[in-house]
């Protein structure tokens, strides 16, 4: 994964344009299932309209007698995201209505955008910004705002049923490395290992730009989503090692929601736990009402909680590789203890004879008597009515616990599983988000 962040960190990405298809097609190399598509500008997704598509080449400031100020050429930050093709000379006076800093970040370079409104501008730090002269200076933007594409990446991997999971990340932000790109990354290696195991489930992994992708997928997909996802998770902001944090979906309760918390609760131990009033990512889109999917997302710092976001300050530096191995460990953890969620009934009225199937032990010790606890608490749960992660949070055992637990127990015909039919083995909302 810190291969692929490296090499897609420098990648200049907007909404639309060359960098987001390159990355994309970065992408498509490493997962060839990916299916690309393009939407074309213009096109109406609910209440939004497809943006022109942003081609940018150069950009720069530099004094009257040729002194370079800003180029983006040294950093993709430094301009304006979207800006409209400009070359002119104009005094600092004028130019400074069109420049961008951090004054409580004297040395950074923010990240600014104007995806719906055409204008220009510069990005720079602003110890930069307060040094400059006044004077004449030459700007050049060297850029296209026209009609074309938006494009997005799909993957689905079919299971044994068509009850789905969501993974969705963006791909829409330039050089920033714990926001942006260890977001891709993860859904990257989660789908390669997707890819290569049986799958109950069916996944579908998306590459959007954030807001308006997820807004432009949902106005075609929404039908089908809403009648299968069980659960969803944006990835992002996977790859620092400071602290562990949970968003939860609007109204939580769901498969996707107590999964989180349970596997965070047992991996991980302390974690931020936010509310939805604190979102800020797709989980807006996939959560609102009349979409309402059991979306969340677990993230190491959430957005917009550390000093280094949408700054030139979130870069290789802030992200490492035991952060990352970490973190997919945690969403492997999550999406096996989905695959594993089912319900199950006892067979027998009463307590089974475990002894006579080979599932007591013979020789009684502190650690069998412990084995056997966990096993008959698993059965005094078995109803029929609790599927397994309702039951690992009674008894205080882990889901995947419990699952080899269950899997022994329907081996030696203690436990049959509930048919899908007869309940709804996979979806585990506690409330009903409609």
């Amino acid at each position: 994964m810190m291969g692929w962040i490296r090499d897609l960190f420098p990648i200049h990405r907007s909404l639309s344009g060359p960098g987001t298809v390159e990355t994309l097609n970065y992408i498509h190399n490493l997962l060839p299932q990916l299916t690309l598509h393009k939407v074309p500008s213009g096109k109406k997704a609910f209440d939004w309209t497809v943006p022109n598509e942003w081609t940018f080449r150069e950009a720069w400031i530099e004094t009257a007698d040729g002194e370079p100020i800003v180029d983006v050429a040294d950093h993709n930050l430094h301009i304006l995201g979207y800006s409209e093709p400009i070359d002119a000379e104009m005094d600092l006076e004028e130019l400074d209505r069109h420049l961008y800093s951090l004054p409580e970040r004297p040395d950074a370079i923010p990240f600014v955008t104007s995806y719906y409104k055409r204008r220009w501008g510069f990005c720079l730090p602003h110890t930069k910004r307060r040094a400059l002269r006044p004077g004449r200076y030459r700007v050049r933007i060297d850029a296209d705002l026209k009609p074309g594409h938006l494009t997005y990446g799909e993957l689905i991997l079919p299971g044994e049923t068509t009850d789905e999971v969501l993974l969705s990340t963006y791909v829409c932000h330039p050089s920033m490395a714990n926001n942006e790109v260890t977001g891709p990354a993860m859904a990257m290696a989660l789908g390669r290992w997707l890819a290569g195991r049986d799958r109950r489930m069916t996944y579908r992994i998306l590459f959007l730009v954030e807001t308006i992708g997820s807004i432009i997928y949902l106005s075609q997909h929404l039908e089908t989503m809403q009648a299968r996802t069980k659960a969803g998770f944006v990835l992002t902001c996977l790859g620092d090692d400071r602290t562990w944090s949970f968003m939860p979906s609007r109204l939580g309760g769901t498969l996707a929601d107590r999964v989180s918390t349970h596997v965070l609760d047992h991996a991980v131990g302390d974690y931020d736990r936010y509310t939805f009033l604190e979102r800020g990512s797709d989980e807006r889109q996939y959560c609102s009402p009349g979409v309402n999917l059991p979306v969340a997302s677990i993230m190491r710092s959430k957005y917009a909680t550390y000093p280094e976001y949408h700054t030139s300050d979130d870069d290789l530096d802030l992200v490492s590789a035991d952060a990352l191995a970490q973190s997919f460990e945690v969403y492997r953890r999550v999406i096996e203890a989905i695959e594993a969620n089912r319900t199950y009934r006892n067979v027998f009225p009463g307590e089974p004879k475990l002894d006579a199937r080979g599932l007591y032990p013979d020789l009684s010790t502190a650690e069998s008597g412990l084995t056997v606890r966990a096993m008959m608490n698993v059965i005094a749960y078995a109803d029929g009515h609790h599927d397994l992660l309702s039951i690992a949070e009674i008894i205080g055992e882990d889901v995947l616990v419990c699952a080899e637990i269950a899997e022994k127990l329907v081996a030696g015909g203690v436990l049959e599983p509930v048919k899908h039919g007869d309940r709804n083995t996979v979806s585990g909302d506690l409330h009903n988000q409609d």
